[in-house]
């Protein structure tokens, strides 16, 4: 993989529904998210203007589940609600050791001597939920949940210094790309139902007849307002060493000859919501709590106060 200095133009349809000769979500959709994918060793490397990076991972796999990430009957892994005409499905990606390991590019941005950042983890799991729309299968809002056991990561000062050149690098074509999506994301149409068929019904339990209410309902409970990422360490021990042996010189100017720190955080969470409107409501996070109502009432005055000086100007 390499990063673009410029974002790509969007896949437009989904290429199994073009292939089966179908514009709409359908069997073939369904027959491929029902596939259980067993993969002994993966690497993916990422070519960067700043650095270069690979990741390895042993005993993929990837398999449908219900909304309570378990796997079960294939027609429970997905809730089709034909009044909206959108559909939800879940899928889980497990591994048993990944390894990442990225290094600055030889170029002239970098300083001269880096040391590769490098990181190594035993069992973890991802866990992706899925919205789209039956008429063409574009995908309106995921949810990305990258869950991690306990992780030791021991870190130079210099691999930190690295690290926080790789993520600045990332940043501007993330940002570009974030900047893309927003400006073709649709505003909100009234979706004209499809007409039901059998494909649709099959996504029900045999013996329960479909209600609209109660399928509204599940599908609200489950649904995702708004595209997220989210990032979860159950503990994570963090050792940032000081390599002076590779900088002695540096060292003795500042009257130290090395040291180290350890941190240790239980239950770290990072949660993004790279869509979501300054003053809109927030109950639907994650980790929603009470203290951000009051967030959200200072987010609206200050929306509010921005908004009345640009009118003003």
């Amino acid at each position: 993989m390499r990063t673009c200095e410029e974002p790509r133009p969007p896949n437009g349809q989904s290429p199994i529904a073009l292939a089966a000769g179908q514009s709409e979500y359908g069997f073939a959709e369904k027959v491929v998210e029902g596939m259980f994918i067993v993969v002994n060793s993966i690497t993916i490397k990422i070519h960067s203007k700043a650095f270069h990076a690979s990741f390895e991972l042993w005993q993929l796999q990837g398999y449908s589940v219900n909304p309570n990430w378990q796997q079960s009957d294939l027609r429970l892994t997905r809730i089709t609600d034909p009044q909206r005409g959108e559909v939800l499905t879940f899928k889980e990606l497990t591994w048993q050791t990944l390894r990442i390991e990225a290094d600055a590019t030889d170029n002239g941005d970098q300083d001269p001597v880096t040391t590769p950042l490098r990181l190594i983890t035993n069992q973890g799991r991802i866990q992706i939920s899925l919205k789209r729309r039956t008429k063409d299968c574009n995908v309106m809002a995921s949810k990305l949940m990258f869950l991690l056991d306990d992780l030791l990561w021991v870190l130079t000062d210099s691999q930190l210094k690295a690290m926080m050149k790789y993520a600045e690098s990332l940043s501007e074509a993330m940002e570009k790309s974030a900047q893309q999506r927003k400006s073709l994301a649709p505003e909100s149409v009234q979706i004209t139902p499809p007409p039901p068929s059998t494909q649709q019904s099959w996504s029900q339990p045999f013996g329960v007849s479909p209600n609209a209410s109660s399928i509204g309902q599940y599908f609200d409970k489950h649904d995702m307002k708004e595209s997220s990422y989210h990032l979860l360490i159950s503990r994570l021990d963090l050792h940032i060493c000081d390599d002076s042996h590779t900088r002695e010189s540096g060292a003795l100017k500042h009257g130290m000859l090395g040291g180290a720190m350890q941190l240790t955080f239980r239950r770290m969470a990072f949660d993004y919501y790279p869509f979501h409107r300054a003053g809109d409501a927030c109950k639907h996070w994650v980790r929603y709590s009470e203290a951000m109502e009051t967030r959200g009432q200072w987010a609206k005055k200050l929306v509010s106060e921005f908004q009345s000086k640009m009118e003003k100007l």
